[in-house]
């Protein structure tokens, strides 16, 4: 896509403006930070340039923008004075939405809490830069109160905020960025931030740029830390927090609210610089979602109430109970099965405490299919916070008697099903960056060894250790999983467990005589599902439900070896 440079003149001092898009799309005004150029956006850029018209513009000091005269040049109003000359520019008509980084945000604070900024600043996001005003305040608070936890934060914050002292030393900031630090930036970025380099980042202009930005330190901190002012907006503001941030703290945004009232909090699981260079997708997600918002005239919370939960197998049983356990919480839940009728009765039960359900058919054995669904899901209602792998089918028979047919058919829906759910949703939920959780239906017989059930019993197995696997994995991702493993329990499957080695005849006795023995148990599904809210809450890695699960759980451990005799018990 092409990219159209202009300049704006914004008192006396020429910046370099970058726009793609077309014009007559929303106007999103991307401000970067230190050290940086508007370079750092591309990837953002890119992906808005779609629907958007995207602005850059390359803050006073840096990339091909002009430098004012002394440091003085460099205070705050001037600053917020610059994004206003771009928004006007570039958008008369129509206000801007703005999103900042680092410098960029603090900077793009300023302007966004000046009396009447709403005219100009349809919205806000604001990543990894504080209002230095609602920091002040937030020191000032903690100071006059010296509770523990206001201590510890305030030396937390110093610690991360080395830098800042260290750039207020004459002549030591200034040679250490020329003589060894931009040389040495790609190599910090990849070690710190995990930020392999590429063609034009860092830019050409890197020590130079440091250095002259070095007095938007000199010239803006001491004032502020001194007298903060009360700095309120009307706009709507996103933040975004980064969990890896090693230079903002999450809890330098506490009480924000009693400044700005139309606040949207999003969490992202990304590092100060790998939010815009690695996470670009993700980021420019979170841009449209609230830019859209906005438009849409909500200007507060997330863009609907709860989690969003997806469930397989949720027609009947212990899906269609623990699409309702979630619903009941106000999470709104999406429904799959093989039966698209019966997922489109659990979805319509579970509308009536939380809107927002839908059903659809998917064969959770067809990898192809369950990529489709994830797509679907992620365009249709957004990534999935909870993502339950509960679709399965029952199978009895010895080893000896079950065929290669029936072994592919309980593997390919017991275990693959749950392969395919986890990759497919998985990925989405690494690529969002907000963290997430995956449940994963197994079973008592997955360490509860029994003749009768050799691939029933191999598939559940082979769903346990896929959990432990994945759980390792996805670790620094914030995603945590949760193996379940019920017992005996009342539902349906029974009447549709399939028996080798028997006619139809034969086939329908026994699943008579399954159901009557699970119905005489008693163990609703909906024990299993409270289980199942309470796993993700608590981010449990195993949960063993029915005494019997348990105490075939806490047998193995005990002694494996009586676990081994009972099952050459035949319970056929």
């Amino acid at each position: 896509m092409t990219i159209r440079r202009r300049t704006v003149d914004s008192g006396g001092v020429p910046l370099a403006v970058y726009e793609q898009g077309d014009p007559a799309d929303p106007t999103v005004v991307l401000v970067h930070g230190y050290p940086d150029t508007h370079t750092v956006w591309d990837d953002i850029a890119a992906d808005l340039a779609g629907d958007h018209h995207v602005v850059r513009y390359d803050v006073r000091g840096a990339g091909r923008s002009g430098a004012p005269a002394g440091r003085d040049g460099y205070r705050l109003p001037l600053l917020g004075a610059d994004l206003i000359a771009v928004a006007d520019a570039v958008s008369p008509d129509a206000p801007v939405h703005v999103v900042a980084h680092d410098w960029g945000s603090i900077q793009s604070w300023e302007a966004v809490t000046e009396p009447g900024a709403h005219h100009r600043i349809a919205s806000y996001t604001s990543l990894s830069g504080p209002s230095l005003d609602h920091i002040g305040h937030w020191i000032r608070h903690r100071t006059r109160r010296p509770t523990p936890r206001h201590l510890r934060q305030l030396a937390v914050q110093g610690v991360h905020s080395w830098y800042i002292t260290a750039f207020h030393l004459p002549y030591l900031a200034p040679a250490v960025w020329r003589l060894l630090l931009a040389r040495a930036w790609p190599l910090v970025l990849r070690r710190l931030e995990d930020v392999p380099p590429r063609p034009g980042h860092p830019q050409p202009t890197l020590a130079r740029d440091a250095v002259r930005g070095i007095d938007l330190y000199r010239a803006n901190f001491r004032p502020v830390l001194r007298r903060p002012r009360e700095r309120r907006t009307e706009v709507p503001v996103q933040l975004v927090t980064l969990r890896r941030d090693r230079y903002v703290s999450p809890f330098l945004s506490e009480g924000l609210e009693q400044w700005v009232p139309n606040l949207t909090r999003r969490t992202l699981d990304a590092g100060h610089w790998s939010a815009l260079l690695e996470k670009g997708a993700t980021v420019a997600h979170l841009v449209r979602e609230h830019v859209a918002r906005v438009a849409a005239g909500r200007t507060q919370g997330p863009p609907e109430r709860g989690r969003l939960v997806v469930v397989t197998g949720g027609g009947s049983g212990i899906g269609r109970a623990t699409a309702l356990a979630f619903a009941a919480q106000g999470d709104r839940v999406v429904v799959c099965d093989l039966d698209l009728a019966a997922a489109e009765r659990a979805a319509a039960a579970c509308a009536e405490a939380a809107p927002g359900a839908a059903a659809y058919r998917v064969d959770v054995s067809d990898g192809a299919a369950v990529d489709a669904f994830a797509r679907q899901v992620a365009d249709t209602h957004g990534v999935p916070d909870v993502v339950v792998n509960n679709a399965g089918i029952g199978h009895a028979g010895s080893f000896l008697q079950t065929t290669e047919k029936e072994w592919q058919r309980v593997l390919d829906v017991n275990l693959w099903g749950v392969i395919h759910g986890c990759r497919a949703f998985g990925a989405l939920m690494v690529e969002r960056g907000e963290g997430g959780h995956i449940v994963n239906l197994a079973s008592a017989a997955a360490y509860l060894p029994a003749t009768s059930l050799a691939a029933y019993a191999t598939s559940k197995a082979g769903v346990l250790m896929l959990s432990d696997c994945l759980r390792a994995e996805l670790v620094p991702h914030r995603i945590g999983v949760s193996a379940v493993c019920p017992g005996i329990v009342d539902t349906g499957i029974t009447r549709t467990t399939t028996f080798s080695g028997l006619d139809p005849e034969a086939q329908a006795a026994r699943q008579a005589r399954a159901a009557k023995a699970y119905a005489r148990r008693g163990f609703p599904p909906e024990k299993v599902a409270a289980e199942i809210v309470r796993a993700v809450r608590t981010r449990r890695a195993f949960v063993p439900v029915t005494v019997e699960a348990k105490a075939a759980h806490l047998l193995g451990r005990i002694s494996p070896r009586l676990l081994r005799r009972l099952a050459r018990v035949d319970v056929g």
